[in-house]
């Protein structure tokens, strides 16, 4: 395996969040243990949401890796449609609200919400 697949949600022109699939290149390490260039970062931040936690429709405020450790979390977008990410996996989180606009919650962002009968754990590493 030479890439890496990972989810990006991000904004468009027209200011609505989408989700796309991205291909992050395995450059580094060794053929038993590829790994990809070292992406800075600014800090982490640990989350604990429980049973029932659901959001409003919001933008991310600084582009941050998701990863889910415990419990299952749906992102929906305007359009209708969703994913859900479980333990072990991640995206990018880069829908940040288009500069020069007002956020309009009928266009702009995405909701998050905890599924399931356990409790949601996240680890959002942000990016510089």
């Amino acid at each position: 395996m030479t890439t890496l697949t990972q989810t990006e949600l991000y904004t468009t022109a027209d200011g609505r969040a989408r989700f796309r699939d991205v291909a992050i290149p395995l450059t580094e390490g060794t053929p038993a243990s590829r790994l990809s260039a070292l992406a800075a970062s600014t800090g982490c931040q640990w989350r604990h949401s429980p049973v029932g936690f659901e959001s409003g429709f919001h933008c991310t405020t600084t582009p941050q890796w998701l990863v889910v450790l415990h419990g299952r979390m749906e992102i929906g977008l305007q359009d209708g449609s969703a994913r859900v990410f479980g333990p072990g996996e991640c995206f990018y989180s880069n829908d940040t609200l288009p500069e020069g606009s007002a956020f309009d919650p009928r266009l702009h962002g995405h909701r998050s919400r905890q599924v399931g009968e356990e409790p949601l754990e996240t680890l959002f590493v942000r990016v510089k």
